[in-house]
């Protein structure tokens, strides 16, 4: 029999929420000598879960993740399960909201997506979807940015973001995108099912997504650097759409 894929989660925060998620747990690795509260949590989620934990040294956690900071837990899992499209829109269906969408078009820093799944969770984004290619996956990096939001978000991945556009489209979307020459974002209509554009670090938005997009947005700004990278301007606007949509009373 082949060996099934594995997945490793580390740092205390994503193993707390691998171990209350629906994942099937393998193992939990514990640095010797270490303990608090999320320590302590960790050990009683894994207890309760009949997981195995193992006390190691702490070369021990470095070597399973490559010397990355792992605050002492290493969490092995079977892999994150991406989303279909239709599972995204029944989370919307679920929360009886107006679908809202993250698309990735090309991000292929971890930090960035783990990044942007944290601000989703929090901001109430009912779905990420990213490109099967030329663009990062969820990896144990991601999880680790993501503190834990990896396991509340989720996302799809498609063959051809062009064609996915355009499927929403079909099904009553409005898809907007960020360029320096777009409208004020402050000006967004936000009403409806929208799914929002968020390019590459390097390059932006594809010359032929961008020709599918219905609206250009763009982040004003006063100071010298006339740039944002990939996961602090899609927060500002995932907050644009959350603010307009949960306004105070």
């Amino acid at each position: 029999m082949s060996k099934q894929p594995e997945d490793i989660v580390f740092g205390r925060h994503p193993a707390v929420e691998v171990l209350k998620s629906n994942r099937d747990i393998n193992k939990v690795f514990l640095q010797d000598g270490l303990s608090g509260g999320k320590m302590n949590e960790i050990h009683k989620l894994a207890t309760k879960q009949k997981v195995q934990v193992s006390y190691v040294p702490k070369s021990k956690l470095d070597k399973l993740v490559d010397g990355k900071n792992h605050q002492g837990v290493v969490v092995t899992a079977s892999p994150v399960a991406y989303a279909t499209l239709d599972e995204l829109y029944q989370v919307a269906e679920n929360n009886g909201e107006d679908p809202f969408f993250i698309l990735l078009d090309g991000v292929e820093d971890p930090h960035n997506l783990g990044s942007i799944l944290r601000t989703a969770d929090a901001t109430g984004v009912h779905g990420v979807i990213i490109p099967n290619r030329r663009a990062v996956g969820l990896t144990s990096t991601v999880s680790k940015a993501s503190t834990g939001a990896i396991e509340h978000v989720p996302v799809a991945r498609v063959t051809n973001m062009t064609q996915t556009i355009n499927e929403l489209k079909d099904r009553g979307f409005w898809i907007f995108g960020t360029d320096m020459d777009g409208t004020d974002y402050r000006e967004w209509n936000v009403e409806g099912a929208i799914g929002l554009v968020i390019g590459s670090e390097g390059n932006g938005i594809s010359h032929l997504v961008k020709e599918n997009v219905d609206q250009m947005l763009t982040i004003p700004m006063v100071g010298h650097v006339q740039s944002l990278n990939a996961s602090v301007a899609s927060s500002v606007l995932m907050y644009e759409v959350y603010r307009k949509r949960h306004p105070l009373k």
